[in-house]
This record gives structure tokens, C-alpha cells and sequence, in this order.
């Protein structure tokens, strides 16, 4: 079976070695099996043969059964082109061809019956299809498509005479040399359990779709099958993980944790904040290494869950370390935790790549022999030079801004890889999480601290900027300060900065009696790290901006976010930053600006569920499913063990349940991989591993 699914697709008729280059070329198609695995993106239903006296302007793709009268060539260079003149009895439509002429004149004769299919448009008295599909009406009888699949085409395939109906041709083809000699991927108990349909019948089913009963089975069974090695090879790693990796028992609950708790928290802990304690705790006394994902909207409160988990740490005789991605957001955790920690008899820095000189020196000095028990920094965390007598417990902020290598440089700080915590204020959809971080566990913080009123938001168009700049005054008069957010996209990025600066220019002559601020990204650092500190100083009190200030900054007198051609920004992104204000008691507002007349159903929809929702997890489920989870941050299909060809980690949630279940229960039924009834299992989770099925995704 294996030596079939590796035939060159060069060997398979209608192919040929041309073919194979652009194919291969392509969409990376080199053996049989890729072509198996290289799924339709769409259907359309053939079921139907319209009359060319019945055809109107609003109808979409039709088929039609008749002959061609005539052709006529016209336009000259660039500009020719073919008609055909073609008939059914009931009246005559033009055939259009713009490129492919050769190949038209030496393939359609007059007279002849054929089946054409294409969009009709009306052009004067007459409707038209440009470069319809066509095929001889004896072959399309001996192979009737009531649903018709349609392939991903690129322009290299259509100039080289592909079409959807040239590939389904060559998969027929191919289906043929197989004959009966596919082997099944799934073992007979769980088709019956989950009611899947066979292997072979499912591809040969999404390729040539007999009817729309037969389709949607093919696809699920298709889906199942790559969610469930998905799943098992995410849950095998995770086992084996936490079978291998020895953890620092922290077995005690001391001194420095206990006085903070019942003497320096700011505030009553959230039931879900006691919650992520309880969990990272019992990672913490297994004997095994933690390796946690902490997931918490923006103001939910993670920062002081982190800082409990590192004075469990010091507690038990460790070190800890946070780790954030800029400086800026470094310096406010310090700050935060200092306050927090104020009274208490702890050693806290601060290491970051503005710290130089002797400074650094007395800190690398200390942090060796053991005397600071708590590190905040940037990625100067990880540099050689910074040694740690014993680190336990690390924690690692908004982890996606850094690579894994990256984060491993830190695991390797001690003999024993230390406990791992990484927060994240970008909410994922738990279905999305086990799959995206499936090696990590994960917990949520899904309250906020009790006092927090949520942020309101609303829609502004152009017409209501005089009511956006009152409402501005209004708080800006109490002594609350303003944030106001341009978009900053590479594409447009000296339209943007001009958009920005106009901008700039605006609210300085609409707001004299205030001082405006201005930080984007092509300021230089000194720059940008001057005017964001003089904003958190007070001394100005609005401050126009790109999204450089999206993750991070925190300034609880701001309580106004503006977000200029809101239409332009992910509902993620919308979220993170209306998450810069509302850091207060005091009410917020995040007002949505947009400048166009004409926003699409999905823009509206888009503004429509900020301001419906604070909540992040509502949000994220949104973002997936208006945009799909390769925009999410972190997501991308990239980190995953092998490609998805069928199956979306978005519209198939549910499945993707049903197969991590399925998976789960082999795993634990089958933890040495020797039960007969799974050998087919671990031989194609092998396969996949290896990279011996290497099928391109296409769809």
C-alpha cells in the first residue's frame, strides 16, 4: 500500500512528466497519495441542466446541454480572443475564451455535443460565459457530478491548461491504479464506535460526491481521523513529558507566603484566582515539572496570582524570575511588585538591557550567591552571564512575543528544569488552547476583582465627533487621561503616520488647555520610552498613538481609549486595547471611531460584539469564527505537530472533543503501544511522525 501512495504522479494518466513539474511545482503534488489527500475547496450543485432561454442576470453557475454553431476570432495582440456560438434548441449563448486559445482551437469542434458550465452575464441582447468548463455529453454521462468539486488553482496551473475538472480527471485516474489496495488508518472499533464510514470509500467520496448524504460522512470521517492523531500525538507528548520531567518539590507554604496573604494583598482574591493557586500548587508538590499556561483577560488579576506562586517558591528555599517582552512592561511589573511586596523583607530587581555598568554588576553579583529571591526582566534574563544559585519558578509574560528557544535558555538556569508559568491576556477558546498549547495544562482566570466595573463601550461615526470630543473633555476635566489609537499598517504605513500626525495636529488645536503626547513605532526608543513615561507621569494627559502600546502598559488614571478607523483592527486586537483603561474603580469608556459610510456585514458585526461583551473569551470564540484561528496570535497552524488538510481547528470543535476523547481513551488503555487491536494506530501515528505521508494542504 505504502509503495502505491508513493507512485510519481508523472506514471498516472493524463499527467505525464509537464504535468508532474507544475503540480509539483504548484501545490506540491509528487506522489499518488498527495494527490489522494489534496481536497476540494468547495462544491457546486450539477444537478440541474438550465435552458438558455431560461437564464437571468441573477443566477449563479449553470450547466447547459448543446453545440457549438460556430467560432469567431477577434481583437488583435493582447487583446484577441475566441466566441463560440453556442446553442441548445432554446436559444444561443457566447462561449469566451481570453487565454488557452490554442488549446480551445484544437479541442472543441462544431456540431458536437457538449455539456458547458460557468457563470452567465448579460452583455446587450445576449448572455455570455467567459472560459466556461466543457466536456463531451457522452463523458459526462458515463461520470455524472451532481456535485461538483472545485480545486485550489493557481495562476502557474491555469497557463499551463489546468482547470478543477482537469485535476478531478487525473484523481479519477488515480482512483483507478488504486483499485482495493488502500489500507485502513483506523481501527474497526472505532469506526463503529464513533459510526465512521471506511477509508477509501470516504476519499473517493469527497473527490466524486454521489449525493449530499454521502458528502458530509466522507468529510467527517476525514476530519475525525486527522483531529484524532492530532490529539493523541499532543496527549502522548504530554505524557511522556510529565512521566520523564522531575519537578523541585515545593512542599511547604511558608513565611513570605502567608504574610502576604493575610497582610499585603491588595485586595480579596476571586474565587477563580484561589482556583489557579489551588492548581499550581498541586503541580508544584507532585514531583514533576510544571509547565502551566495561566490564561486571564486584561485586569482579571494574574499578576498577583504569579507573584503568590513565586513566594511559594521562596518559601521553599528557591529563586524566582518574571519574564516580559519589553522594557516598558518589565519596569511596570517591578513597580507593582515592589508596592505589593513594600514592608516585607524581600530582595526584588530589576535586570534589563538599559540596567549597565556597576548596577548590573551588584545584581548578577547577588542573584549568584542567592541573596535576591525575585527577578523581573526582559529577554536579558536569559543571556549566560545571568546565573541564578537556585531557580525554581518562572514566570514568562505574554509568552508568544517569544521564541522557544528563547524560553528554553531559561529551563536550562538550574540542573532541573524549574516550574514553568506563562500568562497570556489574548483569551483562547479552551477547544483552541488544548491544541495550541497542548503540552502545557491550562487555567483560567475568568472573574474580575470585585470593585472593577466594566468597560463601556461605543460606536462612533464621523457625524458624532463633536459628542466623542465632549465626552473626552468631560474626562479629561475630572483629571482622568485619554489614550487615542491609530492604526499602523505596514502596507499603508506612510498614510498611516501622516493619518496620525493630522491626527496629533487636530486634538492639540481642539484641546488647548491639555498637553498631548505622541508615541509610534518608528520613534526612536529613547523617544517612545520618554513620551510613555511623561504619559504615566501625568504630565501629559492625552496621548496619540499606534498599537504600540497594545500589551502591557498600565496606567489606572487613563480612562478614555479612542481607537481611530476601528474598522481596520481585529476584534483581538480591539480587545487588548480597550484592556489599557479600565484599570481603576472609576467607570471607562473605549470609544470606537469609524470614518466609512459603507462598513461591511462583518465589520458590523465586529463593533457590534465589543459592545455587547467585555468578556475575552466570548471575544475569542468571535475572532475564530469571523477570521479564523490562523490570525489569532499564537495559533497558527505552524505549531502544530503535523499539517490540517480537511480539518479546522475553528468550525470543528466539537469533533476535535470526540476525537481528544478517543485518543485519550487508547492512550490509557494502551500506554506501552503492544494491544493488537491498535496496531494500526501506532504504526500511522509513526508514519505522520516520521514525515513518510508528507501530503501537501491544499485546502
Amino acid at each position: 500500500m505504502a509503495d502505491i501512495l508513493s507512485l510519481d504522479i508523472q506514471y498516472i494518466k493524463g499527467v505525464g512528466p509537464m504535468r508532474a513539474r507544475v503540480l509539483q511545482k504548484e501545490l506540491g503534488i509528487a506522489t499518488l497519495g498527495d494527490l489522494l489527500y489534496t481536497f476540494p475547496y468547495k462544491y457546486i450543485d450539477r444537478s440541474r441542466i438550465h435552458h438558455v432561454v431560461e437564464l437571468t442576470e441573477d443566477l449563479p453557475y449553470v450547466q447547459l446541454r448543446g453545440q457549438i454553431l460556430d467560432f469567431e476570432q477577434a481583437g488583435v495582440g493582447t487583446k484577441k480572443h475566441i466566441k463560440a456560438f453556442f446553442s441548445d434548441g432554446t436559444g444561443v449563448i457566447e462561449l469566451v475564451w481570453f487565454k488557452g486559445l490554442k488549446f480551445v482551437e484544437n479541442t472543441y469542434k462544431v456540431n458536437q455535443p457538449y455539456i458547458v458550465f460557468g457563470k452567465p452575464q448579460r452583455y446587450g441582447r445576449r448572455f455570455s460565459m467567459a472560459h466556461p468548463e466543457i466536456e463531451k455529453a457522452d463523458e459526462a454521462d458515463a461520470h455524472p457530478t451532481p456535485l461538483q468539486p472545485f480545486y485550489t488553482m493557481t495562476d502557474g496551473m491555469r497557463r499551463a491548461s489546468f482547470s478543477s475538472k482537469t485535476l478531478q480527471k487525473i484523481i479519477r485516474n488515480a482512483f483507478e491504479i488504486l483499485g482495493d489496495q488502500l489500507n485502513e488508518t483506523l481501527p474497526a472499533y472505532l469506526l463503529e464506535r464513533h459510526q465512521l464510514k471506511g477509508l477509501q470509500e470516504s476519499l473517493f467520496n469527497v473527490h466524486f460526491p454521489t449525493d449530499s448524504m454521502a458528502l458530509p460522512e466522507a468529510r467527517r470521517r476525514l476530519k475525525f481521523e486527522e483531529l484524532f492523531y492530532l490529539q493523541l500525538d499532543i496527549l502522548s507528548q504530554s505524557t511522556q513529558r510529565k512521566s520523564d520531567s522531575k519537578g523541585f518539590v515545593f512542599g511547604q507554604v511558608g513565611c513570605a507566603f502567608n504574610d502576604f496573604f493575610y497582610h499585603h494583598l491588595p485586595f480579596p482574591l476571586t474565587d477563580a484566582q484561589k482556583r489557579v493557586i489551588k492548581e499550581v500548587r498541586k503541580d508544584m508538590r507532585s514531583g514533576k515539572q510544571m509547565n502551566r499556561l495561566l490564561q486571564g483577560d486584561v485586569g482579571s488579576g494574574k499578576t498577583v496570582v504569579a507573584l503568590m506562586c513565586c513566594l511559594l517558591a521562596i518559601d521553599n528555599g528557591f529563586q524566582a524570575c518574571l519574564m516580559a517582552p519589553t522594557e516598558i512592561l518589565a519596569e511596570q511589573h517591578f513597580a507593582t511588585l515592589r508596592r505589593m511586596l513594600e514592608g516585607m523583607d524581600l530582595n526584588v530587581a530589576l535586570l534589563t538591557g538599559s540596567v549597565k555598568g556597576k548596577t548590573r554588576k551588584n545584581i548578577l553579583q547577588q542573584l549568584k550567591e542567592g541573596e535576591i529571591q525575585l527577578l523581573v526582566g526582559t529577554h536579558a534574563l536569559i543571556e549566560p552571564t545571568v546565573v541564578f544559585q537556585n531557580l525554581g519558578f518562572v514566570v514568562i509574560d505574554e509568552q508568544h512575543r517569544f521564541g522557544v528557544k528563547q524560553r528554553a535558555k531559561l529551563w536550562e538556569k538550574n540542573l532541573q528544569p524549574p516550574h514553568i508559568l506563562v500568562m497570556t491576556a489574548t483569551p483562547i477558546p479552551r477547544t483552541l488552547a488544548m491544541t495550541v498549547y497542548g503540552d502545557l495544562d491550562v487555567s483560567v482566570i475568568d472573574q474580575l476583582p470585585p470593585g472593577r466595573k466594566p468597560i463601556r463601550t461605543i460606536h462612533y461615526d464621523e457625524r458624532d465627533i463633536g459628542k466623542l470630543y465632549e465626552g473626552m473633555r468631560v474626562e479629561l476635566r475630572t483629571g482622568r487621561q485619554v489614550y487615542v489609537v491609530y492604526p499602523l499598517i505596514e502596507e499603508s504605513e506612510r498614510s498611516d503616520l501622516l493619518a496620525l500626525e493630522t491626527g496629533y495636529a487636530r486634538l492639540c488645536e481642539v484641546f488647548p488647555d491639555f498637553s498631548v503626547g505622541k508615541v509610534h513605532g518608528k520613534m526612536k526608543p529613547q523617544e517612545k520610552d520618554e513620551a510613555m513615561q511623561r504619559f504615566i507621569n501625568k504630565e501629559t494627559q492625552i496621548l496619540v498613538s499606534t498599537t504600540v502600546i497594545e500589551v502591557g502598559v498600565n496606567v489606572p488614571n487613563a480612562s478614555v481609549m479612542v481607537i481611530e478607523e476601528a474598522d481596520r483592527f481585529g476584534l483581538a486586537q480591539l480587545h487588548q486595547l480597550r484592556g489599557r483603561v479600565g484599570r481603576g474603580a472609576d467607570q471607562s469608556f473605549c470609544l470606537l471611531v469609524t470614518h466609512k459610510n459603507n462598513l461591511s456585514e462583518t465589520t458590523r458585526r465586529r463593533l457590534g460584539v465589543m459592545c455587547e461583551t467585555t468578556d475575552g473569551f466570548v471575544i475569542a470564540e468571535e475572532d475564530m469564527k469571523l477570521r479564523g484561528p490562523g490570525d489569532i496570535e499564537g495559533t497558527a497552524q505552524s505549531g502544530l505537530p503535523f499539517k490540517l488538510r480537511i480539518a479546522n481547528l475553528v468550525g470543528d470543535t466539537i469533533l476535535m472533543s470526540e476525537a481528544r476523547e478517543a485518543a485519550s481513551k487508547v492512550l490509557k488503555q494502551d500506554m506501552a503501544r503492544n494491544l493488537p487491536q491498535n496496531a494500526v494506530i501506532w504504526h500511522q501515528l509513526g508514519q505522520l511522525k516520521n514525515g513518510v505521508i508528507d501530503y501537501s494542504a491544499i485546502s
